[in-house]
C-alpha cells in the first residue's frame, strides 16, 4: 500500500483505495488478517483515527470485517465487491477518453490500436 502526500484526495480515501489494491493484487487474501489502524498508522506516520477512518469505509462496503480480539479480516467475496464498485469509473472514464479522441479527430482503429500498444505493467510493478 501507498499513500501520495501530494493526491487532492483524502489520507483516509487513499487509506481505503491502496488496501483494496492490495486485495486485488493477491497482498491480502480473502478471509485473513488485514492491516490494523495502527499498524497504517505507524506505516505512514498518521494519526491512528484517520488510519480507522479509511479501514471503516471498507467495513461499511462489506469488503472487511471485524473479528472481535482478533482484528480486521477481508471478506469473502472482497474482490468481486471491489471490482464491481470499480466499473463505472472504467466506464466513464473510456467515455471520456472517446469524447476527447473525437475532438482529436481520433479514428476508432487508431484508439483501438493506441489502447494495443499500452504496456500493461505487471502486478509486483502496480
Amino acid at each position: 500500500m501507498k499513500l501520495n502526500p501530494t493526491d487532492l484526495k483524502p489520507i483516509y480515501i487513499q487509506i481505503a483505495e491502496g488496501i483494496e489494491d492490495d486485495i486485488l493484487n493477491g497482498v491480502l487474501e480473502e478471509g485473513n488478517e488485514c492491516y490494523s489502524q495502527y499498524q497504517i498508522s505507524k506505516m505512514f506516520n498518521i494519526n491512528p483515527a484517520t488510519a480507522a477512518k479509511g479501514i471503516n469505509i471498507l467495513v461499511q462496503e462489506g469488503i472487511l470485517y471485524r473479528v472481535r480480539g482478533l482484528g480486521m479480516h477481508v471478506s469473502k467475496g472482497a474482490k468481486a465487491m471491489i471490482r464491481q464498485k470499480r466499473r463505472p469509473a472504467i466506464a466513464e472514464s473510456i467515455r471520456k477518453l472517446v469524447l476527447e479522441a473525437v475532438k482529436l479527430d481520433i479514428s476508432k482503429e487508431e484508439l483501438i490500436q493506441m489502447i494495443n500498444d499500452v504496456t500493461i505493467p505487471k502486478k509486483e510493478d502496480q
